[in-house]
């Protein structure tokens, strides 16, 4: 059968479009909108990490709730199902000063955010893979990058006509609805319903998973300070609140081509070896946003951090999925769950922690060290995989 490349490039399309709305518009404008919503609500940084790390509890259980076989119906209903939610949890946040409905609202984002990126990657790249089209799926994941770069233009453009906080979250849900109507428009209809095996509950996990899991944990934990808070980081400093508008802009820009350029280094030099460097240049973006007060290294760092963390994260699954016997579906949970627990952990830390000294210092320092930690243990595994495989 002949393909028609441009049907396979409106699913790729549709696919980042997809991540665009529920991931990076739908997930991370809380770190724009932050710094507004604290100065008008009087947010303490607990109260904002709280905040964040209720969302990424949402997202750690819609990540299992997605893997369940037990979940009835389509993919692509899901998909929408999730983007409508994701639309609506986003708009309401601007009609209400309740902190109780912000940790409601926020929770339900989160896991709607991790049903859109479970369901869009299974069917974006299923259907790729069937037209024969599979290079395509970094046209997908760079969905992750334009929605933070999107609500970053959002969010500044808003400012600069005296649009508060309000206005933020609801233009947000305004351009997630229009990512749903392109979706829909995009991402044909399923041709199978088929659900995805139950984990294997019984089997063991393979030794060589474990540094990998702990170092996926760590590096949840060390991106999600400078990814929650580097706009509030940058107004906190006198000198550096002319960065502010460009901060996160320079953030998303540089995750867009994270995904193709880490996995080709992934292949190059093997997948641990690339985990492990991202994290030291992930965690070399997180300290230079804290150690100086000039905007063009802080840019940088933002540029560095930016550029990693979808790569990490695209990385440690392709890792995991390598190095794991039968079904990874067990291992990629237990990915999820260290991961989600590291996100959690994070902001909470970072809110609390900042009463030191006023300052986000602390944090990021410890968020570095989890970093470069993380890039420690990966290597493990591959040392152990070869000596597994000169003993036989």
């Amino acid at each position: 059968m002949k393909v028609e490349p441009r049907h396979a490039t409106a699913i790729a399309l549709g696919g980042l479009i997809a991540l665009a709305a529920g991931m990076g518009v739908g997930r991370f404008v809380y770190t724009p909108v932050l710094p507004f919503m604290e100065a008008a609500l009087g947010l303490t940084k607990p109260q904002a990490g709280f905040i964040a790390s209720v969302n990424f509890l949402g997202y750690l259980f819609g990540a299992l709730l997605a893997a369940w076989s037990g979940l009835p119906g389509g993919r692509r209903f899901w998909l929408l199902s999730a983007l409508g939610a994701s639309v609506v949890t986003t708009a309401a946040m601007g009609l209400t000063t309740s902190m109780a409905i912000f940790l409601g609202l926020r929770f339900i984002g989160g896991v709607a955010s991790a049903f859109v990126l479970v369901f869009a990657s299974v069917l974006v790249l299923d259907r790729l893979a069937t037209l024969g089209r599979p290079g395509l799926s970094a046209i997908h994941f760079a969905g992750v990058g334009v929605g933070i770069a999107v609500s970053a233009i959002l969010v500044s453009g808003l400012s600069a006509f005296g649009g508060g906080w309000e206005a933020h979250w609801m233009a947000s849900g305004a351009v997630a609805l229009l990512g749903l109507a392109a979706v829909i428009w995009l991402v044909p209809r399923d041709e199978t319903v088929e659900r995805p095996a139950a984990f294997v509950t019984g089997a063991s996990v393979d030794p060589r998973l474990i540094p990998l899991i702990a170092a996926y944990g760590l590096f949840g934990f060390g991106y999600v300070i400078t990814a929650t808070f580097i706009s509030t980081m940058v107004l906190t400093v006198v000198e550096l609140q002319p960065i502010e508008p460009w901060v996160w802009l320079v953030f998303g820009f540089a995750a867009i081509p994270s995904i193709a350029l880490w996995t080709w280094l992934g292949r190059l030099w093997g997948n641990d070896r690339a985990f492990a460097i991202a994290c030291v240049v992930e965690g070399i973006g997180v300290a230079l946003s804290v150690l100086t007060t000039n905007g063009l290294v802080v840019l940088l760092g933002a540029a560095l951090l930016g550029g990693t963390f979808m790569g990490i994260t695209a990385l440690g699954f392709v890792y995991a999925r390598d190095i794991s016997a039968g079904d990874p579906r067990r291992s990629l949970a237990l990915m999820t769950a260290a991961f989600g627990l590291g996100q959690m952990i994070g902001p909470t830390f970072a809110g609390m922690t900042y009463q030191f000294g006023d300052s986000f210092l602390l944090p990021s320092l410890v968020a570095t060290a989890a970093l470069l930690v993380a890039a420690i243990l990966v290597p493990k595994i591959h040392d152990r995989a070869d000596a597994a495989a000169s003993q036989n």
